[in-house]
């Protein structure tokens, strides 16, 4: 049985697993995330592997990190929310610090193709896969093959930038897909809809501190379950816009499933029905092509841990 480490590298710890030929995780261990950044969380990750080395034997090492890693999978090209890491070469970084095979790869790309071989998208070759929390992170299979591009930013399907002008990105560009179809999205659709109905909101508020500062995914998901008209709406509103941007995805890649993992997903059904309609309605020459299905994914946070040691094998 070869074995390989996975490493997800997420806000608030770095979560390890030792993976086998079957997507199965034998083992896990994890450290909490150094807020600095830079060399202090490259040998967290190094720690973390080392931990599992103890116990197993493992051919190579694959993290899954968020950010643009280049196509060669070694450097991390750019890191808006970890300090320290642009322009690293992670492979060779980490590589002095443990005597294995290094990996890098974007978290939704691993999370893609996690879910590709042991997830949702299980006998799919064309794929997509959109991961929905704070931001939106995308990953493509295209011929059982995981879509890196030239420069290994293919698939940042959040930065399509689907209104001109729209709302400012953290990118640095406005009017991203993530601004109107994210977990942030789905917030400031509600409180823009408590702002139009403020006496409809009594209840929803209530979840909270009464405040709208005080809401949070989760009310806001609970709520909708129990058929508040506000928390609906917002759901509604972040499936018309994701049902629009799959549209426009579905003609590039022209996939047989687009994958929706993420936060938000704990919506269900609550979101995703919705979305299926949007896209039927803003397909183009809809009704005369099969439209993808729309799942929800199912390794949950460890698709990206799973992908990525998989990642690492080949």
């Amino acid at each position: 049985m070869t074995l390989t480490i996975g490493i997800d590298v997420g806000g608030t710890k770095v979560l390890g697993g030792v993976v086998d030929e079957s997507g199965k995780i034998l083992a896990t261990h994890r450290e909490p995330t150094p807020k600095e950044g830079g060399a202090a969380l490259t040998k967290t990750i190094a720690d973390v592997a080392k931990h599992l080395l103890r116990d197993h034997e493992a051919i190579a090492v694959g993290v899954s990190a968020a950010g643009f890693v280049s196509a060669d999978r070694e450097t991390m090209l750019a890191t808006p929310n970890i300090s320290g890491w642009n322009g690293v070469n992670l492979r060779s970084e980490i590589g002095r610090l443990v005597d294995l095979p290094i990996v890098i790869e974007n978290d939704a790309n691993s999370a893609a193709w996690g879910e590709a071989k042991y997830g949702a998208g299980v006998g799919e070759d064309q794929m997509l896969i959109l991961t929905i929390g704070t931001g939106i992170g995308g990953g493509a299979v295209i011929d059982g093959k995981l879509l890196r591009g030239a420069y290994g930013i293919g698939a940042e399907f959040g930065h399509l930038r689907v209104l001109p002008e729209g709302h400012l990105c953290g990118c640095g560009a406005r009017g991203c897909f993530e601004q109107y179809a994210s977990g942030n999205a789905l917030m400031r659709h509600v409180r823009e809809a408590i702002s139009a109905s403020p006496d409809a909101a009594h209840n929803l508020l209530a979840r909270g501190d009464g405040t709208i500062s005080g809401l949070s995914g989760h009310h806001i998901t609970d709520a909708a379950r129990d058929g508040d008209p506000i928390a609906l709406a917002g759901f509604n509103t972040t499936a018309q816009w994701l049902g629009a941007g799959i549209a426009s995805l579905s003609v590039l890649f022209d996939p047989a499933c687009v994958v929706i993992g993420g936060g938000v997903i704990d919506a269900g059904e609550i979101l995703l029905e919705p979305t299926r309609i949007a896209l039927d309605r803003y397909m183009p020459f809809s009704g005369k092509h099969p439209s993808p299905r729309i799942v929800p994914a199912t390794l949950g946070n460890d698709a990206g841990l799973v992908g990525a040691a998989d990642l690492a094998r080949i």
